[in-house]
């Protein structure tokens, strides 16, 4: 019944945006906005390889990040305990812990390496709004989108307002919070900084970080069915294959980066962990 009471509401609004594009005063405002923003001068064009290889590792992380996030939130009995060697008074974390607090330093370094190259090369411009007429546009590919009317894509010059707003709220306030809300909930905090802590407490991290993890997994689901659903192989050929053309390409090479990511949502279990973490700490019950 939940499902199909879903489905009734998606079908009215549907209409309801679909009669709304009909009305003058909404046209007059689709044609004012046509749902994008020109990029500022000198902006690049296409996407580079370099970018491409950041997805990748970005997806591959966020994936075993949020799959070792609700292990650690859900499980009742770790499979086993991880304690590091070094320090006074070591504390012991479960090895579940240990895999999500190490992937999240990876992921923090491939933040870091992107931010930097988005800086240098001029790729900040089609992610960070440059005037305040995305709003508008965003509304107005919004409605697009709802009446089931899209946008024109053409991600490899320019993405729509919409898209503009998306990939900045991730990558500059949830990917930050994300972190911030991480790092105090975790043993490398200072226990010391009293002020710190009564400023930031450790029950604001937690309310903030759940509902950060179920941002990000509500973004991967919009984003990749609407990679899919707005000619998939050109988008795949965007990000995957470097290139503006229409071919399997970018499609293969995205098929290969889900057998890899698939391999380590697999491996991500204490026979194969282990080993890897006793490297670095004392692994036990």
């Amino acid at each position: 019944m939940a499902a199909a009471g879903l489905l009734v509401l998606l079908a009215v609004v549907v209409l309801l945006a679909r009669w709304l594009v009909t009305t003058e005063p909404v046209q007059g405002f689709l044609t004012r906005y046509p749902g994008e923003t020109e990029l500022p001068h000198g902006a690049p064009v296409g996407l580079p390889a370099w970018l491409g290889w950041q997805h990748f590792f970005n997806v591959f992380l966020m994936v075993l990040i949020i799959r070792s996030g609700w292990q650690v939130r859900t499980q009742r009995r770790p499979p086993a305990s991880w304690t590091p060697n070094r320090g006074r008074n070591p504390k012991k974390i479960s090895i579940t812990l240990w895999l999500h607090q190490s992937l999240d330093i990876l992921w923090l370094v491939n933040g870091v390496v992107f931010a930097v190259l988005l800086a240098v090369t001029g790729q900040w411009m089609r992610v960070i709004p440059t005037s305040w007429e995305v709003f508008p546009n965003a509304l107005s590919a919004a409605l697009q989108y709802v009446s089931l009317d899209w946008p024109t894509e053409n991600g490899w010059v320019n993405y729509n307002s919409l898209q503009v707003l998306a990939y900045f709220v991730t990558i500059f306030i949830a990917a930050p919070l994300a972190a911030v809300t991480g790092y105090r909930m975790s043993a490398m905090w200072p226990a010391k900084a009293k002020r710190l802590s009564t400023a930031f407490p450790i029950e604001a991290a937690r309310a903030l970080h759940f509902p950060v993890m179920l941002y990000f997994v509500g973004f991967i689901i919009v984003h990749v069915a609407l990679v899919l659903s707005t000619g998939a192989l050109r988008n795949l050929n965007h990000m995957y294959g470097g290139q503006d053309a229409v071919n399997w390409f970018g499609f293969w090479m995205f098929f290969a980066s889900l057998l890899v990511i698939a391999g380590g949502w697999f491996a991500a279990r204490p026979l194969v962990l282990a080993p890897i973490a006793s490297l670095f700490g004392k692994v036990g019950r």
